[in-house]
């Protein structure tokens, strides 16, 4: 084909003479070829065929050209030799007897969708060039053919005519049967699978399936025959199901190799999985690195810091909105949603301490979202449901809204939410640091480049909100003492509001970096580096016997005197770690210590703030000296979400047999998320959610 494109390319727009000299060029190039021979008007070729007469190719018309190199084609499927004599007479015509582009154009710009589809050929593509000829066109389709034949790996190829109506998608099975039968296909199949089905070099097969056991992988040194014999063990093959060549591994039955490719699915999703883990772990530790230092800007220089709150990860949910079982029981769960907004992420969740115009104080559960801060609290229904708790929402403030936000320059849990024509709110909450850093990066996404106004005075005024006895105001003094541990005391003098606290670490405070600092700008912030800051190992050995971590029941959920026994005992177990740091103090230190701690919570009890909770820490138990140092000085652990499932108790082992299979221990805990009569149950583990048969676990 090649020789016969060079002879139409050089007779460019001639027809006599051009087949002799084809024929001289052809006898010229393969003369010597043991499958070739020529005449004096035409050329034989020695195809792999069957039993053909010599003039089957003459019968077929002795100038369709197309269909001659087409029946050479299909010839090369049987197993025998036959000579085929070509005539070269029109070979040349026939084989320039092209389509031109401007045709194909017109073609392909027809209103008829079928005269469209006749013409798929890109011409922007072959503009400029030489148009293609009926030989180039075969050869590229053959390429095609035998590189998609090489891509399965065939055995031998045979060709199935489907039908005789040579349209697509009309499947004649008599016919097709008839082919199979006649040309052997099922006894090669049997003879094949009585043998090996499957063979391989030991290098590929070594290089395919060597990340299935760890002697192979990831590098293998040794004798490749040992090494597919340890993938072949690793799987636990039956030795009569392989066999040992000379160069290559025989395999017998499709079964095992179906294993072993599943077997090394598996081992790609498992490493697939510890890499995204790694990969998401890096990023979560970046992210947080990046939340420490952001609010760690915001209060440097301005605010004093609590110990053991500098280097806190941020949780955002500090109540559970999704599993928690109270809140499920108190409201459904689609009023929250509707509360939330529907398209709206929740990402600060926490109960915070409201005071009102008499400074009482009420547990409210605090939602901020990226536009809405919402206080939500709880209250007994006087209609069909007389004396259940339903939600109420207190208050709804649209962060774009929001004037400023007041604290106190010392390490109180105090914030004041100032709102532009509006009265405002005075809360309390011991993850201020985070509500903050969430609210001014709300703030900013949402006034488009805004930047929330923080204001640190020691006295903030409080407008009230307008009844009929009128607005007025109020107002808040912050006091530091060194006599007041980090228990605030807090006393209602008429109009204000008198919070006294300890001595906190200095505002400078720098926070202690585990890795390196983040200096990236497009990340969106950068790290400040023209200033000093104090090293907090100093302050802390500075202020050590003042050592107070615990804070008061601002860190439990909800309103505790309302919830049932069983649910309030799970919020409040684990949340005080006592350490092993009371013999590093004195005893003269313990009693000051202790001294000062009963008189700050006295006096936050009933020093005229009258509370709801004053029932509830009247019946709580004294403490001993020594309890009272340890509380002081452990360090307060974040309460535990509990369960939204039922747990049962795994009585054996169970592996995996399947993806979507769990696997555990005896004694593991499982948490049941649903039942199937089936006998297989869907379960949790930590992340980790299958199935797991019921017969191995007990409830």
């Amino acid at each position: 084909m090649c020789v016969l494109d060079d002879v139409c390319a050089q007779n460019h727009g001639q027809s006599e003479g051009v087949d002799a000299q084809l024929l001289s060029s052809l006898n010229k190039t393969f003369s010597h070829h043991p499958h070739y021979q020529s005449g004096a008007d035409r050329f034989l070729i020695k195809h792999y065929a069957g039993d053909f007469d010599e003039l089957a190719a003459v019968n077929m018309g002795q100038h369709d050209v197309v269909k001659r190199i087409y029946f050479c084609l299909l010839v090369l499927c049987t197993e025998t030799e036959t000579n085929v004599v070509y005539n070269v007479d029109g070979f040349c015509d026939r084989n320039r007897d092209v389509l031109y582009s401007d045709l194909i154009v017109l073609m392909q710009q027809s209103s008829n969708a079928f005269l469209r589809s006749l013409f798929p050929d890109n011409i922007s593509t072959t503009i400029g060039k030489r148009p293609t000829t009926a030989s180039t066109k075969i050869r590229n389709q053959t390429n095609a053919l035998v590189e998609s034949l090489v891509k399965c790996t065939p055995h031998y190829v045979r060709c199935i005519k489907p039908n005789e109506t040579k349209k697509p998608g009309d499947w004649d099975d008599q016919r097709v049967r008839h082919q199979v039968e006649y040309l052997g296909l099922r006894e090669n199949i049997r003879v094949r699978r009585a043998g090996y089905a499957y063979r391989r070099s030991f290098d590929k097969f070594l290089w395919r399936y060597a990340i299935l056991t760890d002697e192979t992988w990831p590098s293998y040194r040794g004798d490749p025959v040992r090494g597919c014999q340890i993938i072949c063990h690793s799987v636990n093959m039956d030795t009569d199901q392989y066999q040992m060549g000379t160069s290559k591994i025989f395999i017998k039955n499709p079964e095992s190799l179906f294993l072993l490719e599943e077997v090394r699915e598996k081992k790609y999703d498992g490493y697939a999985r510890k890499i995204q883990k790694a990969w998401r772990q890096f990023n979560a530790r970046k992210h947080r690195a990046k939340q420490k230092e952001q609010a760690s800007d915001l209060f440097y220089g301005k605010k004093e810091r609590r110990r053991h709150s500098l280097n806190r990860n941020f949780v955002g949910d500090y109540i559970g909105l999704e599993h928690h079982p109270a809140l499920q029981a108190i409201f459904a769960l689609f009023q929250f949603n509707i509360l939330a907004g529907k398209r709206e992420r929740v990402d600060f969740a926490n109960t915070v301490i409201k005071y009102d115009r008499r400074f009482k104080a009420s547990k409210l559960d605090l939602l901020l979202t990226a536009k809405y801060l919402t206080l939500v609290g709880r209250e007994k229904s006087k209609g069909k449901d007389k004396g259940q708790l339903v939600e109420v929402v207190k208050r709804r403030i649209d962060i774009a809204h929001i004037l400023s936000v007041g604290l106190s320059p010392y390490q109180d849990d105090f914030i004041v939410v100032n709102v532009r024509e509006n009265y405002t709110s005075l809360l309390e909450t011991p993850f201020k640091t985070e509500f903050i850093t969430a609210l001014s990066k709300h703030f900013k996404e949402r006034t488009r480049g805004g930047v929330l106004q923080l204001e640190f005075l020691p006295t903030h005024t409080i407008t009230l909100k307008k009844t009929r006895f009128g607005a007025g105001t109020r107002n808040v003094a912050f006091h530091v003492s060194p006599s007041v541990g980090d228990v605030c005391e807090v006393k209602s003098n008429g109009h204000t509001l008198h919070v006294t606290v300890g001595q906190g670490l200095s505002n400078t405070t720098q926070l202690p970096h585990s890795g390196p600092s983040m200096t990236r700008s497009s990340a969106g912030y950068q790290r400040r580096v023209d200033r000093l800051r104090t090293s907090t190992r100093k302050t802390l050995n500075r202020h050590a016997p003042h050592i107070n971590a615990v804070q008061n029941t601002n860190t439990s959920y909800g309103m505790m005197s309302e919830l049932p026994t069983s649910v309030v005992e799970r919020r409040t177990s684990g949340q005080i770690d006592t350490r092993q740091t009371v013999e590093k103090l004195s005893d003269n230190s313990w009693k000051q210590s202790t001294t000062n701690n009963t008189a700050s919570s006295n006096t936050r009890r009933y020093g005229g703030v009258p509370t709801a909770l004053v029932s509830a820490g009247q019946n709580q138990p004294k403490t001993t000296d020594l309890e009272a140092a340890a509380q002081r000085s452990s360090k307060p652990k974040l309460p535990t979400k509990p369960r939204l499932y039922p747990v049962v108790r795994a009585m054996y082992d169970y592996d995996a047999q399947d993806t979507d299979e769990l696997s555990f221990s005896t004694g593991d805990e499982i948490e049941l998320m649903q039942r199937h009569d089936s006998g297989w149950w869907q379960g949790k583990i930590g992340s980790q959610i299958g199935l797991f048969p019921a017969n191995y676990v007990q409830e």
